[in-house]
């Protein structure tokens, strides 16, 4: 079973497009066939297609080094949003908790007091031996 607030976090990520795009992304780039891909493409790259210094893939590495980053922004925003809204929703849980442990806790007490008198009604009536 999963906490409310996951549920519904996950349905209104699941239903916009963009935000499921920028998952994708975020997962495959923190993942090792990421690393690999790239060690190779760069490899290759050096080795057949640009003589050093290799500029233009300088260039690309470093455009992908900013949509990287922004997507790991995007993450670290919605991880923050998520985890406000988890945070409200057991605010709210353990309140409510709170609330019925003290009614219980009233309930208890006041049995107890009128247990206590019937008890001490019930010896005063006795007769000692």
């Amino acid at each position: 079973m999963h906490h409310p607030a996951v549920v519904a976090h996950h349905q209104s990520r699941a239903a916009d497009v963009q935000l499921r795009i920028a998952d994708a992304i975020t997962k495959f780039a923190g993942s090792m066939p990421f690393v690999y891909i790239h060690a190779v493409s760069f490899a290759l790259w050096m080795l057949f297609f640009e003589a050093a210094p290799w500029p233009t893939l300088t260039l690309v590495v470093s455009l992908e080094a900013i949509f990287l980053s922004t997507f790991v922004m995007i993450g670290q925003n919605r991880q923050a949003a998520f985890q406000q809204i988890k945070a409200d929703h057991d605010f709210v849980e353990q309140e409510l908790e709170l609330k019925t442990n003290t009614e219980l806790t009233r309930a208890i007490h006041a049995m107890t007091t009128e247990l206590h008198s019937r008890l001490l009604e019930d010896g005063a009536e006795r007769p000692r031996p």
